[in-house]
């Protein structure tokens, strides 16, 4: 007989950035961070494990194709699992061996991978919630999340929906280093953001390599770690549950700045932002600037691609520029209709145009293959789609 069960998890994007581990194997961060979970209607992992006595060896398929089980991460995210599952079937023989028994994962993104989109933390947040199901844990979302981030360290953050933390801890062996709720989605409903995807490319330097270069290179960065991180760790968490929109913007840009400030501190350099993410920057400030409030927040992970969160009452005027220089890049109409889109634009022709100080540059959508228009969403999701054939135990 064959097992099967099926979970999706979220793509989080961090707004103070987890950046350096004290220690790669357990991955444990030098610092605190909080995510904003994203909804997974626009950006999510499905995975679906099965187990059976029959199974010969672990398997892993990833958006069609087999790839290889064998990285210390994801054994040993499959080794705390396995033991847990060993204390149900030692307390209850009635209960089939399913901690002897080998797994196969097959698991599909609905967005670039490796493309700077936190799609590892969406991968093993879903491998690890998908074989708890299967194995029919009783362990809380805290205790699992310690368990996905030790196959990817912001996974964590995707055991949980709305607004997330994850609590460095102090102890050596990880067991206090977990991710906590800080808000659930019901508590600041109107966050939203637009994803504008600057490259979907493989990044140049993987974060597990940029991390430790900037750990023992960056002068920089014990600064951040020191003195900067612990307290907007505090100030953050304090925005969201005020629901203070421009504290939460503010602290969330600086603290892009301040990451990306540290990368380019490490020797040599590492550069995951490139020019069409500095225009954005700039961009945005400019944006904030001509309201008079600030309407738009952005924030770069180890990649190019920038998110902007921004609250739903205020979409019509960040639209307005966002959409008249962007219009032309896909995805805008999964989620409007054309009656909508040209009120974005008559915004700007009666409101905004001819009345700012400063240059739009037509040529900033050259490089943005695509925008995500998404916004805070739940966690992982039981769902009936399976991706494993139950009869054959193989992808479908």
């Amino acid at each position: 007989m064959t097992y099967v069960a099926s979970t999706t998890a979220p793509v989080n994007i961090a707004t103070l950035k987890y950046w350096g581990k004290r220690d790669a194997k357990l991955n444990l961060p030098t610092n605190s961070s909080i995510s904003v979970t994203l909804a997974q209607e626009d950006l999510r992992t499905l995975t679906s494990a099965a187990t059976s006595s029959e199974f010969k060896e672990d398997k892993l398929w990833l958006n069609g194709k087999e790839e290889s089980l064998s990285s210390e991460r994801t054994q040993n995210c499959l080794a705390d699992l396995r033991a847990l599952r060993r204390q149900l079937e030692e307390k209850d023989s009635s209960l089939p061996p399913m901690s002897q028994w080998k797994l196969h994962i097959v698991s599909e993104n609905n967005f670039p991978t490796a493309a700077g989109l936190a799609s590892s933390a969406a991968g093993f947040a879903a491998l690890v919630m998908a074989i708890a199901k299967l194995y029919e844990l009783p362990q809380s979302a805290s205790d699992i999340s310690k368990i996905a981030r030790k196959g990817s360290g912001s996974a964590c953050r995707s055991l949980f929906g709305g607004y997330v933390a994850w609590e460095m801890g102090e102890k050596a062996d990880g067991s206090d280093s977990k991710a906590v709720e800080v808000a659930p989605l019901e508590h600041w409903p109107n966050m939203k953001a637009a994803v504008l995807v600057v490259s979907a490319d493989k990044k140049d330097t993987p974060s597990t390599s940029g991390m430790q270069l900037t750990v023992n290179t960056s002068d920089l960065f014990k600064e951040r770690i020191t003195n900067v991180v612990p307290k907007r760790f505090e100030a953050m968490k304090k925005a969201i549950l005020d629901k203070d929109f421009p504290t939460f913007a503010e602290l969330t840009m600086k603290d892009s700045n301040s990451f990306h400030a540290t990368c380019l501190d490490s020797f040599p350099p590492i550069f995951y932002i490139n020019d069409t993410s500095k225009k954005i920057i700039k961009l945005c400030h400019l944006i904030n600037e001509f309201y008079g409030e600030t309407i738009v927040a952005y924030t770069y992970d180890a990649g190019p691609n920038s998110v902007l969160y921004y609250l739903e009452e205020n979409e019509e005027k960040l639209f307005a520029f966002i959409y008249t220089l962007f219009s032309k890049v896909d995805g805008w109409q999964s989620k409007y209709n054309s009656e909508e889109l040209s009120k974005f634009t008559s915004t700007f022709n009666n409101q905004v145009k001819g009345k700012f100080q400063f240059d739009l540059d037509d040529t900033i959508q050259e490089n943005v293959s695509r925008v995500i228009l998404t916004r805070v969403g739940p966690g992982p999701q039981d769902t009936k789609e399976c991706l494993i054939n139950e009869e054959t135990g193989l992808p479908k």
